[in-house]
């Protein structure tokens, strides 16, 4: 029987590291569409979905699922919500590229 890709993404998702690496490769790309969208498939592939994840971030289902949609844009204060309703942290390192003027 074939597996269902989604069902399998999710399955890993779930998976506090790989979701870590997941984010942490899309705030690295540094396009605010994919981080969103990275942030979007990981609390979708939570076991109680989007709305436990509301509820664990302290912040309103229909705003969780507004913030989360393809035009969303969450407000840093809500976005650290989130990260932390997930059960991870944020964390900033220096760029090894990045030329100092």
């Amino acid at each position: 029987m074939a597996r269902n890709v989604r069902a399998t993404h999710n399955e890993h998702l779930r998976d506090s590291e790989v979701a870590a690496e997941y984010l942490s490769d899309a705030l690295e790309e540094g396009n605010a569409a994919v981080i969103l969208m990275a942030l979007r498939n990981i609390a979708e592939a939570q076991e109680d979905g989007i709305t436990g994840l509301a509820t664990r971030s302290e912040l309103g289902r229909e705003s969780m699922y507004k913030m989360l949609s393809a035009t969303g844009n969450p407000k840093l204060d809500s976005f650290t919500k989130i990260i932390h309703g997930l059960g991870l942290k944020l964390k900033v390192e220096r760029d090894p590229q990045h030329i100092a003027a």
